[in-house]
């Protein structure tokens, strides 16, 4: 059956669409991938060389149901290709053969991507770890080259990009393509096994929930002015996480996890995001970023979600995400990603002496879980598609961005409807620019204006 989600779809029609398997369209034959020859090696290219996509392949090439091999690099960036390429190397030292790319297969520029997918054989994978702005753009070449396909998360900023990945995401289906997105914690077998004692119901209906992510500074959230010898839309991308149509800024980019696993538990999306936040201590920094924010997140049945995010020095850290129910209480999460540490307990303290279960430890990375996962459904040809998931979490994530940035209550079908692009060019970018936003004569580009600006989360580039 084919997935039915059109354009128009509401929240609750698009909750079931994501949250069910993805089913086939028309069925392609796959190559078919066993014993350790050549030919049955599934082949890598990375698009993305920055931290997370050099994380990702190396979980790749870790992978030991099947033989990969790494065979073509792309990025905007030509030293963190090379630098991206040189850590592989080191890590993999042992195995040089699961790293193959002459220098005739690095590619640098905004074309490198097509560059590097034209190197891989139909239902060989590409991985997607570039500022989600580009994702659409790129999941759309890789549908055409009959590729399989693992993205970081976030999928979008904004509601038209939503829609677009959706309707990429059928046409995957109709390919028999199998995609899989970074919420790695998903994958998790700890998270697995509490989910489903949740709902079992060991820790009885869930009232509320409340998720952390205070901690200081992170990747690239706070920037200064760019130097005056540096391209402003090159710079831009280099700083991503200031911007936020290039990444949702660092609200969209490090809190979707705990919305998504806290909403996981919940087995369903908020319908609507209340929020404050905040610059405080800002210096010389010119991103687009709040510092501090707090979101109350409210499902069908009136529960509730309470996120608070803040990226300050000084302050007591807090990584943690918590499930209360009528019964008892759990931890989603205790101190980071891995290991989560799942628990549940009979009162709502979380004390140690109220514990009802404990996933055993060690736990299996939920990294390399993620990874696993996918090539097993590609070598049994089963159904995987995570993107109508993905695009779920991502949007419910903008809907609290949203909801900070403006000062105004936002609901799923306002951010999913939302005519609003961020990027509507990302295309056609070229080096010299335009870039979607642009500084003043002090070098400071638009910030959220909550209650001035009521429509949108900054005053667009026109």
């Amino acid at each position: 059956m084919k997935n039915k989600l059109s354009l128009k779809t509401g929240r609750r029609q698009f909750i079931q669409a994501a949250g069910a398997a993805s089913a086939l369209g028309s069925v392609a034959i796959p190559r078919v991938f066993a014993g350790e020859g050549e030919g049955n090696t599934i082949q890598v290219a990375l698009v993305g060389c920055g931290g997370r996509g050099t994380g990702a392949a190396a979980d790749a090439l870790r992978v030991s149901a099947a033989p990969l091999k790494l065979v073509a690099m792309a990025d905007v960036f030509e030293d963190r290709l090379t630098s991206s390429l040189a850590a592989l190397r080191q890590t993999f030292f042992e195995t040089p053969e699961k790293i193959a790319i002459p220098e005739d297969q690095q590619f640098v520029g905004f074309d490198a991507y097509k560059k590097a997918m034209d190197v891989l054989r139909p239902n060989d994978i590409v991985i997607f770890a570039t500022p989600l702005a580009f994702r659409w753009v790129h999941y759309d070449y890789a549908i055409q080259r009959g590729l399989n396909v693992f993205m970081e998360k976030p999928l979008i900023a904004d509601g038209p990009t939503a829609k677009r990945m959706l309707e990429l995401a059928k046409k995957a289906d109709a390919k028999n393509l199998k995609t899989g997105v970074g919420l790695m914690v998903r994958h998790c077998r700890g998270r697995q096994e509490l989910h489903q004692r949740i709902q079992d119901g060991e820790i009885g209906d869930i009232i509320n929930m409340r998720a952390y992510r205070m901690h200081g500074p992170v990747g690239s959230c706070f920037s200064t002015r760019k130097p005056d010898d540096q391209q402003e839309l090159m710079w831009q991308i280099a700083r991503f996480h200031s911007f936020i149509w290039a990444s949702g800024g660092l609200f969209s980019d490090f809190y979707i996890h705990q919305i998504d696993e806290t909403s996981w538990m919940k087995n369903g999306w908020p319908v609507k995001a209340e929020a404050l936040g905040g610059r405080h201590y800002r210096g010389d920094y010119i991103d687009q970023n709040f510092d501090s924010y707090s979101v109350e997140y409210t499902y069908d049945d009136g529960s509730k979600l309470f996120l608070n995010g803040r990226t300050m020095l000084g302050c007591k850290n807090n990584f943690s995400s918590v499930v209360h129910g009528s019964k008892g209480s759990a931890f989603v999460s205790t101190s980071s990603h891995t290991p989560g540490e799942v628990r549940t307990f009979r009162g709502q303290r979380q004390h140690r002496k109220e514990v009802v279960w404990a996933y055993p430890q060690p736990e299996q990375n939920p990294y390399q879980l993620e990874w696993d996962d996918l090539v097993e459904a590609i070598l049994q040809n089963q159904p995987y598609n995570e993107v109508p998931r993905g695009v779920a979490a991502s949007l419910v994530t903008s809907m609290g961005r949203m909801a900070a940035h403006t000062g105004q209550e936002i609901t799923y079908d306002q951010m999913l409807n939302s005519p609003v692009e961020l990027a509507p060019n990302v295309a056609h970018f070229t080096p010299e620019g335009p870039a979607p936003v642009m500084p003043d004569d002090q070098g400071k580009y638009p910030i959220p204006m909550p209650g001035i600006n009521k429509e949108v989360e900054y005053m667009l580039t026109t």
